[in-house]
């Protein structure tokens, strides 16, 4: 059965209601860009009043932070089906790194935020809130678990610190310039040698275990 209308054209199932307005706010966005766009511009975008867009986002940073969440999540269902081609975790980590990464950077919105006019913006929405580590922990637990598990990571890593190191080299490649191959070869160079290590259990050397 068809969700009914209410007067001002949102849906009146909350949830439903709050995604008309984000599909609004992000065709705006795209069109003034972020700085200049108002919550009275992205009400008229829905077909309703500005009251009525804050009856749903408390203020335009809330607005910003739930289509932020909306868009990762819509990207994490694509990025979880590609892990799952990969079989180790120091594949599933540096693929999907670049993977995330690449997609990311094709996103208008991710793409407005990450550039350097906007980044103090990003740093409140998605570094200071705790946005983003909370974002990365929901896309890669279920990995890092799976990896601890198998004995591919080490176990006395905290989950939360993992995530907060993620979510910052993700942040780091999204707005780095040069990042317009995601084939080339350095990319997972870079990523083996300097990311991987950090989640890899102490190898202790033969001449080390021999002394003991």
């Amino acid at each position: 059965m068809a969700r009914r209308k209410t007067g001002n054209v949102l849906s009146e199932d909350v949830d439903e209601a709050r995604k008309q307005i984000m599909v609004a706010a992000e065709r705006v966005f795209q069109r003034y860009g972020v700085a200049k766009t108002t919550m009275d511009d992205i009400g008229k975008e829905a077909g309703v009043s500005r009251p009525t867009v804050y009856r749903y986002f408390k203020d335009r940073d809330a607005l910003m932070s739930a289509l932020i969440e909306r868009r990762s999540r819509l990207l994490f269902d694509k990025a979880r089906k590609y892990l799952l081609e990969h079989e180790t975790f120091a594949d599933q980590l540096v693929e999907g790194l670049i993977f995330l990464v690449e997609r990311g950077r094709r996103d208008p919105l991710i793409r407005i935020l990450v550039s350097p006019e906007h980044m103090q913006l990003a740093e409140s929405l998605v570094g200071s809130s705790g946005l983003a580590a909370r974002l990365t922990a929901e896309m890669w637990d279920p990995i890092i678990e799976r990896a601890m598990d198998r004995g591919e990571i080490r176990r006395d890593l905290d989950k939360e610190k993992i995530a907060e190191w993620i979510a910052l080299v993700q942040f780091i490649l999204v707005g780095r310039l040069d990042f317009d191959r995601p084939d080339d070869p350095q990319h997972r160079e870079m990523l083996h040698n300097f990311v991987l290590p950090a989640f890899l259990p102490t190898v202790v050397p033969a001449e080390v275990q021999q002394q003991r």
